[in-house]
C-alpha cells in the first residue's frame, strides 16, 4: 500500500505495532504520547484518538487499527463515503489471533492486505465478502491487475449478487489478456460472440471489450474496458485542443469504440510540441507520445499522402503513428477533419 498507517492505543498495541513494523518497515506507527516508550520511530500524538483516527482515515490508503473492532467502527462510521474512496481498514486484536478485513475489501485492497499480514504474523485472517468466502469471481476486481476499467459501476452490485448466488453468468471477451481467471466457477460460461451470449440462459454477463454495445444486454452486464486503443493524430502546430477532442470523439462515436480503452495519443515529433495536444492529454488523463519522422516513414500505411510527405517528411502521420506505437492493427483508417487534423486508431493485440 502506498501509505499505510498503524494506529495503537494500548501498550500491548504499541508492541504489536513495532513487530508489524519490522515486517513492513515503510508503514508508520501512531500512538498516544502518554504511552511513549522512547521509540523515535513511532509518531506520538497528543490529540484525542477520536481526532487522530479520522486524520489517518482521510490521509491513508490503508489504516490498520490495533484495538477492538467495535471501537473502530464507532470512530470511523460518521466519515464513511463509498468503497471507491474510503481507505482499506483492518483490525488486529490485542493478542494477534485475528486480522480482520473491515472496510474496502476489494477495491481498497483490504482483503489482500489482510491475508498478507495474517500469513506473516501466523494469525487467522477474517474476510467476510461473499466472493471471497464462496471462492468465486469478484466482479469489481476482474482485470484490475491489467488496468481494465469498469465502464459503468452501477451494475456491479447486482451482477455480484448473481455471481455469489451461483446463477448462470455468461462471459464474452474480444480483447485484453485472456488469463484473468485461474479457474472459472461452474456457473460461469464463456461465449464466442455477443449473439450467443444473448441467446444463452445467463442471468448476468461479464463483457470484456473496447467496443460500444448498443443493446439491452448491458442492463444485466458489467463491461470491462482493457487498455487497447492508440489514437494516431496528424495536426498542425496551431491545432486547438477543442478541435482535436472533437475529432477523437467523432471517430469513437462513428466506429463505436470506448474512450475508456484509449492507451495513448500519438503523433509526429515536431520541433515544438503542439500545445493543443498537450492540453488534451492532460484533460483526458492520457499520455501523449511522439514518434520521429524517420520511424514513421518506415511504416506501410494504407493512405499515404504526398502532400503530408512534403510538409512532414513522411507520407503518413496519424495511421503510421498509431500502427507504430500500438504494435497492432489499424482498425480506423485516416479520418480527415479539414483543414488541420487527421485521426486514425489502432488496436493493441494481446
Amino acid at each position: 500500500m502506498e501509505k499505510t498507517s498503524l494506529l495503537a492505543i494500548t501498550k500491548n498495541g504499541v508492541k504489536i505495532g513495532e513487530k508489524i513494523n519490522e515486517l513492513f518497515p515503510d508503514w508508520k506507527i501512531f500512538a498516544p504520547s502518554k504511552l511513549s516508550n522512547g521509540n523515535n520511530g513511532i509518531i506520538w500524538y497528543s490529540e484525542p484518538t477520536s481526532e487522530k483516527i479520522i486524520e489517518l482515515f482521510k490521509s491513508s490508503n490503508a489504516l490498520i487499527c490495533l484495538f477492538s473492532l467495535g471501537a473502530v467502527i464507532r470512530l470511523i462510521a460518521p466519515h464513511l463515503k463509498d468503497k471507491k474512496t474510503d481507505p482499506a481498514v483492518i483490525v488486529i486484536d490485542d493478542k494477534m489471533n485475528f486480522v480482520i478485513s473491515v472496510l474496502s475489501g476489494h477495491i481498497g485492497g483490504a482483503n489482500e492486505l489482510t491475508e498478507e499480514i495474517a500469513e506473516k504474523l501466523g494469525a487467522i485472517s477474517v474476510i467476510t465478502t461473499a466472493a471471497d468466502v464462496n471462492k468465486t469471481i469478484a466482479v469489481d476486481l476482474v482485470g484490475r491487475e491489467f488496468n481494465w476499467k469498469i465502464d459503468d459501476d452501477s451494475t456491479v452490485t447486482k451482477i455480484s449478487a448473481h455471481m455469489v448466488n451461483e446463477e448462470p453468468i455468461g462471459v464474452f471477451q474480444d480483447i485484453g489478456e485472456k488469463n484473468w481467471y485461474k479457474k472459472l466457477p461452474k456457473n460461469v460460461v464463456i461465449y464466442e460472440n455477443i449473439e450467443d451470449l444473448k441467446k444463452s440462459n445467463s442471468k448476468a454477463h461479464l463483457i470484456i471489450s473496447d467496443k460500444i454495445i448498443d443493446d439491452d444486454i448491458i442492463k444485466e452486464s458489467v463491461i470491462y474496458r482493457p487498455p487497447s486503443l492508440v489514437i494516431g493524430i496528424g495536426l498542425h502546430w496551431d491545432t486547438s485542443k477543442e478541435t482535436i477532442r472533437e475529432g477523437v470523439e467523432t471517430c469513437l462515436e462513428k466506429f463505436k469504440l470506448s474512450s475508456k480503452s484509449i492507451v495513448k495519443l500519438v503523433s509526429i515529433k515536431k520541433p515544438q510540441d503542439v500545445q493543443g495536444l498537450i492540453d488534451l492529454g492532460k484533460e483526458m488523463g492520457i499520455p501523449v507520445e511522439y514518434v520521429d519522422r524517420e520511424d514513421l516513414a518506415e511504416i506501410s500505411a494504407p493512405n499515404p499522402s504526398e502532400t503530408v510527405k512534403a510538409f512532414e517528411g513522411t507520407a503518413s502521420v496519424s495511421e503510421a503513428a498509431a500502427i507504430k506505437v500500438s504494435g497492432g492493427e489499424l482498425i480506423v483508417e485516416k479520418q480527415k477533419f479539414p483543414p488541420n487534423l487527421t485521426i486514425a486508431i489502432a488496436r493493441i493485440m494481446n
